[in-house]
């Protein structure tokens, strides 16, 4: 046996900032929930959701995970990171050489995240 990904869960302080951010990055539609949590929901049918809960804490070190975005069909990197960068998104610099087959963004509370190139 083995198991798949069902969903991906972030810690948020602001959560309308970051349903609003992670619903517009990935096209995803917001459902909330009264415990004061949201689910984000793929049009699209097997994708994994993502779960945004309400945490007491800020975020104070690099994430130890993160997930790695591609763009859709017909969309370049730069484009798709123009994009996200006007969604709230910023440049992060984790260390990277600058020959790395991704670009390091951070959403708008600082969890990081990759978008890769082809």
């Amino acid at each position: 046996m083995t198991v798949r990904f069902a969903q991906w869960t972030i810690d948020v302080l602001d959560l309308e900032l970051m349903a609003s951010f992670w619903s517009a990055a990935l096209g995803y539609r917001v459902e909330r929930a009264p415990d004061g949590s949201a689910h984000l929901r793929s049009p699209s049918d097997g994708e994994p959701s993502v779960w945004l809960q309400p945490s007491g804490g800020v975020k104070r070190d690099k994430n130890r995970n993160h997930p790695d975005l591609r763009p859709a069909a017909g969309t370049t990197v730069d484009d798709e990171v123009t994009r996200l960068l006007a969604l709230g998104a910023t440049r992060v610099d984790v260390g990277q050489s600058g020959d790395e087959p991704f670009e390091v963004l951070a959403d708008p509370e600082g969890n990081e995240f990759c978008v890769l190139h082809p």
